[in-house]
């Protein structure tokens, strides 16, 4: 049996550092990387600008684009890696569903890091008074819920050792898995 193509979804809230870890993490792993940000439309971009969080409805193009991203990159074979909030489940279970073999890295932080954080962030869309409505709508993975939790109030690189670590670790689970599977 061929394994499906993973794909990491690195989630969590603003300021949590998924791009930075995200980024790397597919260095590291060499497979592509998206910024899932880059997916929103501009009307998506213009709405958060201007201190107004998004609802379901202005997300449901984003999730769209990145639920065929998902899907394409488990087609290649290849897999990658992509940032997204995945704040809810719903979310998370829909590119669950692209087939691809999807692994989240939930980098947690609490509300205090990540509001100094977007404090000294220059140039972004998203403004620090938006940080509020991420947390009320952070869902924590569950345990069904393929993927880890990691701390994400350290370092970029201490962040990223974690992620690589939890990473490995479910790699060998996997592997260990398939060697003892039935006819073993």
């Amino acid at each position: 049996m061929v394994p499906r193509a993973r794909v990491v979804i690195v989630m969590g809230v603003s300021a949590s550092g998924k791009s930075t870890v995200g980024a790397r993490l597919a260095q590291q792993l060499g497979v592509p990387f998206l910024e899932g940000d880059d997916l929103h439309p501009a009307a998506n971009r213009a709405k958060m600008a201007s201190g107004h969080p998004l609802d379901d409805a202005d997300r449901r193009p984003w999730l769209a684009a990145l639920t065929e991203w998902i899907r394409s990159a488990a087609a290649t074979g290849r897999g990658g890696v992509v940032t997204c909030s995945a704040l809810k489940r719903e979310y998370r279970d829909q590119f669950r569903r692209t087939g691809a073999d999807v692994w989240f890295l939930h980098l947690a932080l609490d509300r205090a890091v990540a509001a100094e954080r977007i404090a000294h962030r220059k140039g972004h869309f998203m403004p620090p008074r938006l940080l509020d409505s991420q947390l009320d709508l952070l869902e924590p993975l569950q345990a069904d819920e393929p993927g880890a939790t990691v701390d994400a109030s350290g370092s970029p690189g201490h962040v990223l050792a974690a992620a690589l670590r939890v990473v490995a670790e479910r790699d060998r689970q996997r592997a260990a898995r398939r060697t003892d599977g039935p006819g073993t």
